[in-house]
């Protein structure tokens, strides 16, 4: 026994996975039960179906890892439902088992495997032989079991931990209302740009849209309806993006797209050109919301190519505002372009 808890103790507290801490326990529960096939299941209650987990098999019996049979005919399911942990005879017990006879299980003993509160398995040992149980074989059996249910609490709560910690960078990266990138995550894309348009010499082409008048729709319609508008805009300029484009929302009416430009020059006047021709036609016209369709008139856009060797991040969102503002300011003076 002594010898037993050592190597338990061992294998609990290395093992980082559910096979790295089973596999020792069904060797040693081979050991303390005399079985030539000791197994771990999970069951799936709303499937109907028991599979085999983890298994180890030493002799003629052979309970093959992945078998997946019907819970109501399993020796698991008449254990539990009977208060039956052991039989050394199952022919007797539960001869209408198909599963039990194909295999040729004569001696089984199990035990539930449980998972805050809920049944997530069985721990098993199995036998074609009739095999008395030995002193302390279900004592043992119920703390594997135990350690195995604790290992899968620690793994859910693991896994509900990163999920949680995946939803908080998600949040704090991603705007609410649109579900596109925010400020913060806008900086980082925008700085990584700059960082390799440093290194290859090419433009970082930065687009700022300005939703004119959205006041106006919120006062005329209301701020549901102005969260729709918002939302349709973000959606029609999200689809004019090339591979390699990033759109954030800033807050309030306000839009940002940046992306990577060619080398200085013709090339990256005529990419100035085509971003802000594409921006401008998608905010523009008839925007169907959930209850009214807005014709608008379109955003004010103005899209510059930076050089990133001289430019910060500040220094291209300033461009880019500032541009903006100069098609703001020949839109409502009414002059052409």
């Amino acid at each position: 026994m002594d010898s037993l808890i050592a190597q338990l103790s061992e294998s609990v507290s290395s093992a980082q996975t559910l096979e790295e801490l089973a596999r020792p326990m069904l060797e040693m529960l081979e050991a303390v039960t005399g079985c030539e096939s000791t197994y771990l299941t999970a069951i799936d209650l709303e499937g109907g179906v028991q599979q085999i987990v983890i298994a180890r098999n030493t002799k003629q019996l052979q309970i093959p890892e992945g078998l997946s049979v019907p819970w109501e005919d399993t020796l698991c399911k008449r254990a539990l439902d009977e208060g039956r942990p052991y039989t050394d005879d199952v022919a007797g017990c539960w001869g209408d088992s198909d599963a039990a006879r194909q295999l040729g299980i004569r001696t089984y003993v199990s035990t539930p495997v449980r998972a805050d509160g809920d049944l997530y398995g069985t721990l098993c040992a199995a036998s074609s032989a009739q095999l008395p149980l030995p002193p302390n074989a279900q004592h043992v059996l119920q703390l594997f079991s135990r350690l195995i249910g604790q290992h899968m609490e620690r793994e859910r709560l693991l896994t509900q931990l990163r999920i949680a910690n995946a939803q908080l960078v998600t949040s704090t990266l991603t705007d609410a209302l649109t579900g596109l990138p925010n400020r913060r995550l806008l900086v980082q894309e925008l700085g990584q740009l700059l960082a390799r348009g440093a290194r290859s010499g090419a433009t970082v082409l930065v687009g700022f849209v300005d939703l004119d008048d959205f006041k106006a729709i919120n006062d005329s319609y209301g701020h549901d309806c102005g969260d729709d508008f918002l939302r349709a805009i973000a959606s029609r300029l999200n689809a004019t993006l090339r591979a390699g484009d990033t759109l954030a929302r800033l807050g309030g009416d306000e839009f940002v797209v940046v992306g990577p430009g060619p080398l200085p020059g013709p090339a990256a006047e005529a990419a100035v050109q085509a971003l802000e021709a594409r921006l401008s036609l998608a905010s523009t016209g008839d925007i169907a919301l959930r209850e009214r369709t807005i014709s608008y008139g379109g955003a004010s856009v103005g899209v510059v190519a930076v050089d990133p060797k001289t430019s910060t991040v500040n220094d291209a969102l300033k461009q880019a505002d500032a541009a903006m503002y100069q098609v703001k300011h020949r839109r409502r003076s009414g002059a052409s372009r």
